[in-house]
């Protein structure tokens, strides 16, 4: 993991170095409500020199959508994140649970 720092451009909190596909991939994590407000991490999207396909951005809201090339998961959907085998994106691995319930 790397960090992303410039003056004229701002910062990106998380980037993921993937070899595999010769790109990166940026994370920033907000904690406030304008969780869609990230104008360092459009900037860095952006530059074609980055080779950015996807982005993630983690908060505390509770919904995932997609905007842009940018994914909005909720903090907890970290250990979700992982790079599909047989595509160059990164996706969302996300088991299925059983539920059982217990009659009274």
């Amino acid at each position: 993991m790397f960090y992303y720092d410039n003056k004229k451009q701002g910062e990106v909190d998380f980037l993921i170095d993937d070899y595999g596909t010769l790109s990166v991939l940026p994370l920033e994590v907000k904690s406030g409500k304008d969780y869609t407000v990230h104008s360092a991490l459009s900037k860095f999207i952006a530059n074609e020199d980055y080779s950015v396909k996807q982005a993630f951005v983690l908060s505390n809201n509770q919904h995932i959508k997609t905007n842009k090339g940018v994914t909005y998961l909720p903090v907890y959907f970290t250990m979700f994140i992982q790079r599909a085998t047989t595509t160059t994106e990164v996706t969302l691995s996300i088991p299925k649970i059983p539920i059982q319930t217990r009659l009274m």
